[in-house]
């Protein structure tokens, strides 16, 4: 009997994922363990795993839909085996289309009951504003395939839009593409120009959809902006000392093969290793608001920011405070290397206790991230700069320096305790041998 295979709850925060790919085809052969297709969450780009033997039968969802958690998007069985007819959803789906329109009819005959009209004909329901007539399980499936379900005429009572006017509408090629509402809001607001130049050379207008990694980053950006009491303090170090250990080790080092001991180090890993050191000199910033009380975390599990193209993620270097310089360079690089193939699993970005992020790759020579929830605080490392500074002799002389800034959450960390944390982290950067033993 065959199979149908439904979209996993991938992550704890996932209720819907979008089919990027799929792997094997229609009519393929399959067996316990293959990878059937790639499935984007709001944290990462995943595997749809198969658990049975036998032949993919159908794929019920096309590359780039979304699909909600619990619903089919394959079916496996044995070769020549019809698939399933889930109908463009679930049977739970149609079970509840039905409870509703019958629903829907008998509120319609209750009416009619109290309310006699003149004509036996059922009057289109009237909307309220721009809201068209139409049953929540239509609505949904319109708004998932962005369809205007203005566009669509409806059979159910009072000329109200039903599942079945949906689906018909979309197989017959009819259905028309729903229109942003901001792009709508915009185009009554502003008068529209033609210009005479053309784009020369400027790309043409667009719109994107979001994915659902980019609308999770953005959801968690505005949850931390507007529930979180950001300050933020900076600090001036001398970058020299860190980076001349840089370049003496990686002399000494880079050239060698792996097995005998050779690495290579970036500023980038040489400050995650501070900033966990500097962790364990000031504690207090090492924790997280919890309502009713502060957390005092009793690890340092240290994530950074790797950028990609829908945004930041995070991957977390686990008891940083207890790792090498080597160990943490190690890890920083394999799981850099996981975000940027999008093949980081859900566990290996949760759980941090403190965030860092770096720009100064990007030639930024201070700024200030947005707090990594449920962190106290994030550091943000600007750019080395090659600059006139006046020495412990009063002599004007050519100086490296580099801005490094802390946000903090104010309900955890006060101003004294993250000015206190920033002169830690400035000794063991200007004299970074610390960080070494």
């Amino acid at each position: 009997m065959a199979e149908i295979i439904e979209m996993p709850k991938l992550s704890d925060t996932m209720t819907t994922g979008t089919l990027v790919k799929w792997l094997k085809k229609e009519g393929e052969t399959v067996s316990n363990g293959d990878k059937l297709a790639e499935v984007e969450t709001d944290k990462a780009t995943m595997e749809l795993e198969n658990f049975d033997e036998g032949v993919l039968l159908k794929c019920y969802v096309s590359e780039g839909d979304q699909v909600d958690v619990g619903a089919p998007v394959c079916a496996v069985g044995e070769k020549g085996e019809d698939a399933p007819d889930v109908g463009g959803g679930t049977d739970s789906d149609s079970k509840a289309e039905a409870k509703e329109e019958s629903s829907v009819e008998s509120s319609s005959e209750s009416d009619s009951q109290e309310e006699p009209t003149e004509s036996a004909e059922p009057e289109p329901e009237p909307s309220t504003g721009d809201r068209i007539p139409a049953s929540p399980l239509a609505r949904k499936i319109a708004n998932d395939k962005g369809i205007d379900l203005s566009a669509i005429d409806g059979s159910g009572p009072r000329g109200r839009v039903v599942k079945s006017d949906v689906l018909k509408a979309i197989e017959s090629g009819s259905a028309t593409p729903k229109k942003s509402e901001g792009i709508k809001e915009i185009q009554a607001s502003t008068p529209s120009y033609t210009s005479a130049a053309g784009n020369a050379g400027f790309p043409a207008a667009s719109e994107e959809k979001v994915s659902n990694m980019r609308g999770a980053i953005a959801r968690r950006l505005l949850e931390s902006k507007t529930t979180i009491p950001h300050f933020y303090l900076e600090i001036e170090v001398d970058a020299a000392p860190l980076n001349a250990l840089r370049k003496s080790v990686n002399e000494g080092l880079a050239d060698l093969p792996p097995e005998a001991g050779g690495a290579k180090f970036s500023v980038n890993h040489l400050i995650l290793k501070a900033s966990a050191e500097a962790l364990r000199r000031v504690p207090a910033v090492n924790a997280s608001w919890g309502e009713t009380k502060i957390i005092r975390h009793g690890a340092v599990h240290l994530a950074f920011a790797v950028a990609i193209d829908e945004g930041l993620l995070t991957p977390v270097i686990r008891d940083a405070h207890a790792k090498s310089l080597r160990e943490i360079t190690a890890e920083a690089k394999d799981l850099a290397k996981k975000a940027l193939s999008k093949k980081l699993q859900p566990n290996e970005m949760s759980g941090s206790t403190f965030t860092v992020t770096n720009l100064g790759m990007y030639g930024i020579n201070s700024f200030f991230g947005i707090i990594n929830p449920p962190n106290a605080a994030i550091l943000s490392v600007g750019a080395t700069i090659t600059k006139p500074v006046v020495d412990e002799n009063g002599q004007i002389v050519v100086g490296q320096r580099m801005n490094i800034g802390i946000s903090a959450d104010h309900r955890v960390v006060d101003g004294a305790i993250a000015a206190q944390y920033l002169a830690a982290l400035k000794e063991i950067i200007e004299a970074p041998a610390l960080m070494l033993v």
